[in-house]
């Protein structure tokens, strides 16, 4: 009698405690948002469309040695900016800064405000070397072809760059005027990794030493993503990026005596690397949730279904197992700790020659709130070869973390849902590095966002071959940024 009693009591306890997680599903929903539909904005797609065509045709390639580069290419770029938008040329101000990048300004009506800026860059990346005759349309020729337009910067980021001018053409067209200073700021090189001529670094030192302090800045970064799992979620993720990990490259070589193949140690220098490298991966940095991850899976976990909720609005509980399953996993392990990759080796330059220095190229992206210092010692700590040289090779430190309780960022958020309700917003961390961090010291609320919908498959097509964007996205896109404009500089 005893023992059914205790387990009447135990399947009380847990009818109970499921009732209990129910009640807690049934409310773990977003908040309601009666706000109404935007407006309609007039849009002209058609010139949209026509002049990222002829920017796609611009060979704009950057090059860490700049005498590489195509500085006439550039020129042209700038020929057609102010060719297609006459009265952004107009009406704004335009000033050279470096080789190639731009400060457009557009003067407020209150200059006691602080300015806004939207960010692009005008160069791309080169064809990899090899790869052209995988193209299915000429990567340079603009062509429309299966509803999207193909070429390199179609994605990263000729189609933001052109959609920010025309915009701005456009707004100016409706007779709008800004109240607070709007800032175009088109840097030149923002493919060249830790460039020591950065032109969004050269641009934000100016205006730092100008006193300018900026309201907000826009950049590329998320874009919106349909995420549709059937019996899980059918939404659009709008992934607002409010961070950005750092970049370093560390060398990590070994030294040897060398000599004749035929007479070989028990470990050359290769040999030794290759503990080395152990210890390098066998090491992985911590995981963990932060609470910019916390607050991704909170906000995806309200738009779920009912039966996922059951478990999504346990996040806090289940954190241990919400980080193991994502370190497991690399493509959200990124999310959660600093990534290891060793990238390169070298060693002998000959198949008889023992090597007199061997050396592996490591690559590191780091998350906010640690630093290259921090990588570097955790390599020193890991490595139980005491007799390794590590040098730094480059990179740059992790972002700041700008905030969600912004302005600009409730307006962001604001604007995708009334465009669709079916928009989900979600701040996260943006894994490769963008211009935006170079203006953080003039901007505390710094975001990266590309307003474009698309196929997630066309994400993997950026820096890679039949790069390309689906013309659908155009409208809402430009509408994005008019309203982002006209939300931001109103007041």
């Amino acid at each position: 009698m005893e023992k059914k009693i205790k387990a009447g009591i135990a399947l009380a306890a847990t009818g109970s405690a499921v009732l209990m997680n129910a009640i807690r599903a049934a409310k773990y929903v977003p908040a309601k948002n009666d706000a109404a539909p935007l407006p309609e904005e007039r849009i002209n797609v058609e010139r949209y469309t026509k002049n990222l065509s002829d920017a796609i045709k611009i060979k704009t390639i950057s090059n860490l040695d700049e005498d590489k580069v195509d500085w006439a290419a550039f020129d042209e770029l700038h020929r057609l900016f102010e060719e297609r938008y006459p009265l952004v040329h107009k009406t704004l101000s335009v000033e050279k800064v470096g080789k190639a990048s731009l400060i457009y300004k557009w003067e407020g009506k209150n200059p006691a405000l602080d300015p806004i800026a939207l960010l692009g860059h005008q160069d791309v990346v080169p064809i990899s070397k090899g790869t052209l005759g995988d193209w299915k349309h000429d990567p340079f020729g603009g062509e429309i072809a299966d509803g999207c337009l193909w070429g390199r910067g179609a994605l990263d980021m000729k189609n933001h760059l052109i959609g920010v001018l025309e915009s701005v053409e456009t707004l100016i067209e409706d007779g709008f005027e800004p109240e607070r200073t709007v800032y175009l700021l088109f840097g030149h090189n923002e493919e060249i990794v830790a460039s020591p001529n950065s032109g969004a670094l050269s641009i934000a030192r100016l205006l730092q030493s100008r006193g300018v302090h900026l309201d907000s800045v826009l950049d590329e970064g998320g874009a919106i993503l349909p995420v549709k799992v059937p019996g899980v979620i059918d939404k659009n993720l709008a992934g607002i990026g409010i961070a950005e990990k750092g970049y370093c490259d560390f060398e990590v070589s070994i030294t040897a005596k060398g000599g004749h193949s035929s007479n070989p140690p028990t470990h050359t220098a290769v040999g030794q690397l290759a503990e080395v490298i152990q210890d390098i991966e066998n090491h992985q940095f911590k995981a963990e949730i932060t609470p910019l991850v916390d607050d991704l899976l909170e906000r995806v976990g309200r738009n779920t279904s009912f039966l996922v909720r059951n478990v999504m609005c346990n996040t806090k509980l289940l954190k241990p197992v919400f980080k193991q399953i994502m370190k497991s996993i690399p493509a959200s392990a990124s999310f959660v700790r600093t990534t290891t990759a060793v990238t390169m080796a070298q060693g002998s330059p000959q198949a008889n020659v023992l090597p007199q220095k061997a050396s592996v190229t490591v690559n590191f992206r780091i998350m906010p709130g640690m630093t290259i210092a921090d990588v570097e010692q955790h390599l020193h700590d890991v490595i139980r070869n005491k007799n390794v040289e590590i040098r730094l090779i480059g990179g740059n430190e992790p972002s700041h973390i700008s905030p969600t309780d912004s302005r600009a960022f409730h307006a962001i958020e604001d604007i995708c849902y009334r465009m669709n309700p079916d928009n989900v917003v979600a701040p996260y961390l943006v894994m490769g590095g963008t211009d935006a961090r170079n203006y953080q010291d003039i901007c505390e609320n710094v975001y990266r966002y590309s307003p474009f919908q698309m196929d997630p498959k066309l994400i993997f097509t950026t820096h890679s071959t039949n790069e390309r964007i689906e013309t659908a996205s155009f409208h809402d896109g430009i509408a994005f940024f008019k309203r982002y404009i006209k939300e931001l500089a109103s007041c």
